[in-house]
């Protein structure tokens, strides 16, 4: 052992010397040896870290990102679209808690009640914004109040402006607030210059929302969030009070500000009385909702159901009922335990009606309680259907999930000359064929053209448990639309 340790002092003193001539000889050597003994130290001690301050310190310095500047100077804001309620912004400003918009020329922007309102409940009467909500600004301006730079936040943001008081309902989270928010979004692939394709939602920001009180009652719109964005972040409150706290400005790469309120202030809105109704001029790809759809099959049920021009389920897995062969499915989303619902006689002859035609080998019916059925079979249900039935109310906001097709139908059964436009704007935003069903009576409208204005009628009426239907005419629609000639 001895002679070991004599032999290695030995080599080093002969080694030592011949080192520092060469580095004498190179400086060059000096650095790069340097460079190369900070880099072995720098990965040793990640590689071992443990809990100390250096080991962290370590980490980070080989991220790279300890010296990254996240602030770039202030520019003017880009208003890229601006339907009421839905506009889209490149660099758009927050400080104070406070939204700013930079642009030379202030008077082109849309009044601010067509951006985003006070972001509190309608209960409290006027909230149309103020200077504390939202300011256009002058580089000038900006100058003063912003300074000179900003922290950025990357991606696209969805800045979701409002109070709670209607996101928490299936219908109007999912039916307008994220379609028309995806419609709009989904327009800007058709702008020139615009670098397609779009980026994926970096993240839902919610500033005038405690928590998860944004959560409908039902448990659907959490997990369907989830399917829908998995890589995207939902932030609350909280988030809006951190970046105050931090008294720096910060600047959305770009983003959408999404408002009711100001959805509302839309002529079109006068017309229809929905949230949704400032998108539907809006020129969008025609089937800008697939990709959004599919992802949310595949990441709730575990497979995409695919259907052929007949409206069958091809794949997979076939239909169960007759799995010699494979048919259509017509899906009657039944009310029978809520509020709104049928006649108890008019619910069983327009089963009754419906089994018939499935017996005659035509189409297999389902007739479900989606308020029964686990969440991810809901879904499954809508997935796999060509055809939806149901009384004017919640569930039909499944047919989100509905692949459109040339036979993808929608049949919402109103209280006689009782009229809404809530799913018949899903199902133009989807691909699928709308009627409207008076008892006996149907209606359908095409393309450019709608119901005049909304027939409410008496509330104990359109919202009562005895809205008669005719279940031979549901049947017959049904027959004519799986039937007809594929144009």
């Amino acid at each position: 052992m001895w002679m070991t340790q004599r032999r290695q002092q030995l080599c080093l003193l002969l080694i030592f010397p011949a080192v520092l001539l060469l580095l004498h000889a190179n400086p060059q050597a000096v650095e790069h040896a340097s460079s190369k003994a900070a880099s072995l130290a720098q990965w040793t001690r990640v590689k071992t870290m443990g809990h100390s301050e250096d080991d962290f310190a370590s980490f980070s310095l080989v991220e790279g990102d300890d010296e990254e500047d996240e602030s770039i100077p202030i520019a003017e804001t880009n208003l890229l679209l601006r339907p009421s309620g839905f506009t889209i912004y490149d660099r758009l400003y927050v400080w104070n808690g406070t939204i700013y918009a930079v642009t030379l020329t202030p008077e082109s922007y849309p009044d601010l009640k067509h951006i985003l309102s006070q972001g509190i409940s309608s209960d409290y009467g006027n909230i149309d914004p103020t200077s504390q909500e939202m300011q256009i600004i002058t580089p000038m301006e900006a100058q003063k109040i912003l300074g000179d730079t900003a922290v950025l936040v990357k991606g696209m943001t969805f800045i979701l402006y409002d109070s709670t008081q209607f996101m928490v309902h299936y219908y109007h989270w999912w039916g307008e607030i994220i379609l028309g928010a995806i419609r709009t979004y989904s327009a800007l692939s058709l702008l020139p210059g615009i670098k397609a394709p779009l980026a994926a939602p970096s993240r839902f920001l919610l500033p005038n929302v405690e928590d998860d009180t944004w959560r409908d009652y039902a448990g659907v719109d959490g997990p369907l969030m989830r399917a829908a964005f998995p890589s995207a972040s939902i932030e609350h409150m909280g988030y809006w009070s951190d970046l105050i706290q931090l008294n720096r400005t910060f600047v959305f790469e770009r983003a959408m500000i999404v408002s009711r309120q100001a959805a509302h202030k839309n002529p079109l809105a006068s017309l229809w009385f929905k949230m949704i109704s400032s998108t539907m001029n809006v020129t969008a790809p025609t089937h800008f909702w697939e990709p959004l759809r599919k992802r949310v099959l595949v990441n709730t049920v575990g497979y995409l159901p695919i259907l052929n021009d007949a409206g069958a389920v091809i794949s997979p897995p076939k239909v169960t009922t007759h799995p010699e062969v494979s048919r259509p499915v017509v899906l009657y989303v039944s009310r029978q335990g809520g509020g709104r619902r049928l006649l108890k006689e008019a619910h069983e002859g327009l089963v009754s009606a419906l089994k018939e035609l499935e017996e005659e080998g035509l189409f297999e019916v389902r007739v479900v309680r989606m308020e029964l059925l686990p969440f991810a079979k809901q879904v499954e249900e809508a997935g796999r259907a060509a055809i939806m039935v149901g009384v004017h109310g919640n569930g039909l906001t499944h047919q989100l999930w509905m692949p459109p097709s040339p036979r993808s139908t929608v049949v919402e059964i109103h209280f006689p000359k009782t009229y809404n436009h809530d799913y018949v704007m899903l199902s133009r935003n989807m691909g699928h064929k709308h009627y409207a069903v008076w008892n006996d009576t149907t209606l359908t409208f095409p393309e450019g053209q709608w119901f005049k204005g909304v027939a409410g009628g008496r509330r104990e009426d359109a919202h009562g448990n005895s809205i008669p239907v005719h279940g031979p005419t549901v049947a017959q629609l049904i027959r004519e639309r799986l039937m007809a000639p594929i144009p």
